[in-house]
């Protein structure tokens, strides 16, 4: 027999469905068949409380016709995810992460630049796209987690590569224990929860991250493989991080990065431009790794002057074209952290491990180049005063 619920559903598949596949409606039309059947008050509160019923906000699932099992045999109301079955689609919906994603905060961090601009715009819960680009190793994505973990705000990050697709973005079909799973992207994700998107490395995506139009412009996005219209939860937003303006690296140095559309950066609302921290602050940055480990002997205390020093001269020489290559303020962390780990208590080699990466000839006119910042090179820093510390198993 059937009941005041199934009869509803009936007469939603009369006026708007197919009857043949999962169809979604919106509240609107919802309320037009129930003006056309007032007498079944009941089954249309029924359909509507039902969180089984409920795709996202204002719009509603409507399952496809089953001539033999009645829908409110199949559909239970204190059910959260849709079962597998004739009358639905043949997956089944994987939970929502219920941890919180904001993130920790880091006591060492020193805020510069437009750091507060980018926490008042996610302290404020608006959709408010934002594209921040700049050199490689100036704490871009370190300011935007640390904006987010100071306003409380869950981040959900995706790393952009020349082959993410939508598949990566909004989601995909997962075989897990022989059950066929659709587990949202981190664009859904963060669209149902309200969070901010961080699009990490944007300049190295391709046409296929164009499947996030209309997420950057603040519309719901409609899922074609499940059916699913998903509309943004206050708070959400989007912010990207990139080497280079969506133009490409015509120099060469930041391989991969391509050209986007430029109908997909104009719908990023400002764009800053991150630069490296000034020598104050990034003295900061160093003392506070000393503090942190508890370092104070005179020697590595000045050793971090003469690293500031040192790379911002770099930096100069690399901004008048002379040289090719750069030190981060990254870099330096490293150099820091490897002369006080390392225990070598040697300038020059904690330089040279920490620029090895680079060409011989880089590499001797940035030794050179620290000889001019450092008076005690040649007295108690070179090759052959170096020794590593015995391990444990050595002594």
């Amino acid at each position: 027999m059937k009941t005041p619920l199934d009869n509803f559903i009936d007469s939603l598949h009369e006026t708007f469905c197919s009857g043949e596949v999962v169809d979604t409606l919106t509240r609107s039309q919802i309320n037009m068949v129930l003006e056309d059947n007032p007498g079944n008050r009941k089954g249309y509160v029924e359909f509507i409380t039902n969180p089984a019923f409920k795709a996202s906000r204002g719009v509603y699932r409507v399952p496809a016709k089953d001539g033999t099992v009645p829908v409110s045999q199949i559909f239970a109301v204190a059910k959260k995810t849709v079962e597998s079955s004739k009358a639905v689609l043949n997956t089944i919906i994987a939970p929502k992460c219920d941890k919180s994603l904001v993130p920790a905060s880091d006591p060492d961090f020193v805020a510069f630049g437009d750091y507060r601009i980018v926490y008042n715009l996610v302290n404020a819960n608006s959709f408010f796209p934002v594209y921040i680009t700049g050199e490689s190793g100036n704490g871009k994505t370190k300011m935007v987690y640390e904006a987010c973990a100071k306003a409380r705000r869950e981040l959900i990050r995706a790393n952009i590569t020349e082959v993410t697709d939508e598949d990566d973005l909004i989601g995909g079909f997962r075989l897990v224990d022989g059950n066929t799973i659709w587990q949202d992207g981190p664009a859904i994700e963060a669209m149902k929860r309200g969070a901010v998107l961080l699009l990490d490395e944007i300049n190295l995506g391709s046409p296929k991250i164009m499947c996030l139009q209309p997420i950057l412009e603040g519309n719901p996005i409609y899922i074609k493989k499940t059916n699913e219209l998903v509309y943004p939860q206050p708070g959400f937003t989007v912010i990207a991080t990139a080497n280079s303006k969506g133009k490409g690296s015509s120099d060469g140095r930041y391989m991969g990065s391509n050209i986007l559309n430029e109908a997909f950066l104009d719908r990023f609302a400002i764009t800053i431009e991150h630069d490296y921290p000034s020598t104050t602050v990034e003295t900061k940055i160093l003392n506070q790794i000393l503090a942190k480990n508890k370092v104070t002997d005179k020697d590595t205390v000045d050793f971090v002057p003469r690293l500031i020093e040192w790379a911002a001269a770099i930096r100069n020489t690399f901004r008048e074209g002379a040289i090719d290559e750069i030190v981060t303020t990254r870099r330096l962390i490293h150099i820091m952290n490897f002369y006080i780990f390392s225990g070598t208590k040697n300038r020059m080699k904690a330089i040279e491990y920490c620029i090895a990466r680079f060409d011989d000839e880089t590499k001797a006119s940035f030794k050179s180049l620290y000889q001019k910042f450092d008076a005690t090179m040649g007295i108690n820093n070179t090759w052959d005063d170096f020794v590593m510390p015995q391990t444990s198993d050595e002594a």
